[in-house]
């Protein structure tokens, strides 16, 4: 009988490469008061989202106004926290700042490290994220502004927005459903698209 290598010797089969780990991205979603920041978080993580939402109580009458938002009755004291992997490669870390400004103390430690963030707006209180802008702008941490189209609606255009921010013009406005999980994609990978440009002007 004829000797046949593979009788006695298993043939060699290379493994295979070991995919690298998926890179790790921190974004902050920031805004003022009652713009729909944990919702936002909310409808894209991959996870149950950590939040740390307390009740409004009468000491915060007179304090946060809830005159447009009158069905709101809690607030993010701390921040919200999400995660949401695109592709093999990249996982997004997704850190929602509280809104009103007796919490701004904690935004430089929720902001270290971050790619970039998403700044949500409400058009009919667009004064309510000039702290916001003037936050990122001041770290030079790139961002984009997201219009939380409300009920559906837009009551403002994207360049009539960007010209009452008076923000760069290559900083991003776009138009956001925070309860939808596609249109709050489409923001973040608008976010990693700019910053990524930014990164590399």
């Amino acid at each position: 009988m004829a000797f046949k290598p593979s009788d006695t010797v298993a043939p060699y089969e290379a493994e295979p490469p070991a995919r690298p780990a998926p890179m790790p991205v921190k974004i902050v979603v920031a805004g003022g008061f009652a713009v729909g920041k944990t919702t936002f978080v909310g409808s894209i993580s991959e996870i149950a989202p950590l939040t740390t939402e307390a009740a409004l109580t009468k000491v915060s009458e007179g304090v946060d106004d809830t005159s447009k938002v009158s069905t709101k009755t809690s607030t993010t004291v701390a921040m919200d926290f999400g995660r949401l992997s695109l592709g093999d490669d990249l996982i997004l870390y997704l850190f929602g700042t509280p809104g009103q400004d007796r919490f701004w103390f904690m935004w430089d430690d929720l902001v270290r490290g971050a790619i970039g963030a998403v700044v949500l707006i409400d058009t009919r209180r667009l004064e309510d994220c000039f702290p916001a802008v003037d936050y990122f702008e001041e770290k030079r941490i790139p961002f984009v502004v997201a219009m939380n189209c409300f009920d559906g609606e837009v009551t403002h255009s994207p360049t009539d927005v960007r010209e009452a921010l008076a923000v760069s013009p290559d900083t991003p406005v776009v138009m956001c459903d925070a309860r939808d999980r596609a249109s709050t994609k489409l923001a973040l990978l608008e976010l990693v698209q700019h910053a990524l440009v930014r990164a590399n002007g």
